[in-house]
């Protein structure tokens, strides 16, 4: 059976190629710590590298604030560390408000920026103008961070992931973990599709797939899935520093010369038995997103009510199906995107779409 064939020992064993799981192991492998991970598909296949990538402390709520303060000093010494570039900028992040009410709400922000020793001011006027040049908006202010900055998804998760190895971590693609073996109540070891690994400690860092890996294990972790599109438009004119946000558009200008552009008001959920399992949970997030997400029914229902809750490990398991979560992106949201670009900065009207894609938060 594949799982009667021990692979590698190993101290600690990381599930997921994301972000997360990739700074985890080139943390423990700086310490010399013996670490795997897995990954099912590739590094960065999912949302780690598909995400705006916006680094930033503004507005975040007050129980990530340690976390982001810290998060932000390590992006911003971290292409020296690692000795590769991620494209991490500290360019600042904006937050456009077009009418008072927003704008008020933006600044009861600013007691905790103040409590955790972030530089988040109100901006407007000229000053404004000069982050946003060209706009044809005319906006009330708006909160700029100076500190914030954005980094190249398709760059930074791959890059650290070199690194770990280079430090002295094992790193396995198109390698799936099906599940853990245990010995008098402890982890004992991970079986992946190609054998086991022994190890007494395992992170799970697969993203949107740690629900169903949780729920094999007799473990409920609520997760609810949205679809958000994004596209990246063709170098253009310098109209923006940074990240910025304006009614329902996110921007950002990629080191490129290029735009990476969102809409929130297309953000897409797929009804699924997920859905009415922790919808009591996912209430307040459902009406603080209530006029922007759009709900529907379909193949992702069946697909999931057909997931096992468990499966044998000496089979194929469902993370082998599905090596790679590519949604399509929703072709709704890209035309929003090119009417936002076209309302708020002129210049962009016709610049080119070329590339559109769609990831799972």
């Amino acid at each position: 059976s594949a799982h009667a064939r021990v692979l590698v020992l190993a101290l600690i064993v990381i599930i997921g190629g994301g972000i997360v799981g990739v700074s985890t192991a080139w943390f423990l492998a700086k310490q010399g710590i013996n670490v795997v991970l897995c990954e099912k598909g590739h590094i960065a296949g999912e949302q780690s590298g598909r995400n705006w990538g916006w680094v930033r402390q503004q507005l975040r709520d007050t129980r990530e604030m340690p976390m982001i303060v810290e998060s932000l000093k390590i992006w911003r010494t971290l292409a020296n560390a690692i000795g590769e570039d991620v494209g991490f900028k500290q360019t600042g992040c904006l937050y456009a408000a077009r009418d008072d009410d927003q704008l008020e709400r933006y600044a009861a922000w600013l007691p905790t920026a103040e409590e955790y020793g972030v530089d988040t001011r109100i901006i407007s006027g000229d000053e404004l103008a000069q982050y946003a040049r060209g706009a044809a908006v005319t906006w009330k202010g708006g909160l700029y961070t100076a500190s914030d900055g954005c980094a190249e998804p398709h760059k930074a998760a791959p890059a650290i992931a070199r690194a770990a190895t280079r430090n002295g971590a094992t790193i396995l693609t198109a390698c799936a973990v099906r599940g853990l073996e245990t010995e008098a109540g402890r982890v004992s070891a991970v079986v992946t599709e190609h054998g086991a690994i022994k190890a007494s400690i395992v992170l799970c860092a697969a993203g949107t797939w740690s629900t169903i890996f949780c729920r094999s294990l007799g473990i409920s972790l609520p997760q609810i899935n949205v679809r958000g599109t994004v596209v990246r438009t063709a170098p253009g004119e310098n109209v923006l520093n940074g990240s910025m946000w304006e009614d329902t558009t996110g921007i950002r200008r990629r080191q490129d010369g290029g735009y990476t552009v969102a809409n929130s008001a297309f953000l897409d959920h797929s009804i699924s038995p997920s859905t009415f399992r922790h919808a009591f949970k996912f209430l307040p997030a459902f009406k603080q997103e209530f006029t922007s997400l759009h709900l529907s029914i379909g193949r992702d229902f069946i697909n999931e009510w057909r997931t096992p809750k468990q499966w044998r490990l000496d089979a194929e398991s469902p993370f082998e199906k599905m090596r790679v979560l590519n949604p399509d992106p929703n072709p709704r949201a890209i035309t929003g995107i090119r009417k936002s670009l076209q309302t708020v900065f002129p210049q962009l009207a016709d610049i080119e779409i070329v590339e559109a894609w769609a990831g799972i938060v």
